[in-house]
């Protein structure tokens, strides 16, 4: 029989986390402990939090995203697995966020600082500036228009060396523009 483990009600408040999607099996036996008035449902034990829920992003005061399983389900409701230890600090005062791209999917996303991952290279911004700049990299992976001003071979490794510098420096997208 399950524990009941109950975090603290204020532990989840201004907080960032990825969840990382798990099959319905994950919560089989597992006693729901909330549900919130938008229908997500809350499964807590010892290692962390199971969120099943039709909808992910800025959640009131928190930023929760799903990584999706490779193949995706099908289902339009998600479940996500996150350790505790994976709960960070969000404000929109610090410095606490970097983007991070998958050139070989053509994606772009942002990751906390707190994340083990981080090797201190991507530039790191506020929460505004982080999202004003990720969404100049999805436009640059996701159009061409804006290339016509330019004389290149490859459109990818031009993406690239944009994305590259609207990552690692606090250029602006007009100057990195001009310097290309």
């Amino acid at each position: 029989m399950q524990k009941n483990f109950k975090p603290h009600p204020n532990s989840f408040k201004n907080t960032f986390c990825a969840f990382n999607e798990v099959l319905p099996d994950a919560i089989q036996g597992l006693k729901k402990q909330f549900e919130s008035k938008a229908g997500s449902a809350y499964y807590y034990t010892e290692e962390g939090m199971y969120r099943v829920s039709n909808h992910w992003g800025r959640l009131a005061n928190s930023k929760w995203r799903l990584i999706a399983r490779n193949p995706e389900t099908e289902s339009k409701t998600k479940i996500g697995f996150a350790k505790w230890e994976e709960f960070y600090p969000d404000n929109a005062e610090e410095k606490l966020y970097y983007i991070k791209a998958d050139f070989e999917n053509n994606l772009a996303n942002y990751e906390h600082k707190n994340n083990p991952e981080y090797d201190g290279k991507a530039v790191l911004r506020t929460s505004f500036e982080t999202a004003k700049r990720l969404k100049q990299i999805r436009n640059l992976q996701q159009l061409t228009n804006w290339a016509k001003h330019f004389d290149y071979d490859d459109i990818d490794d031009l993406r690239k060396q944009i994305i590259s510098e609207l990552i690692f420096t606090e250029k602006t997208l007009e100057q990195i523009k001009r310097e290309v």
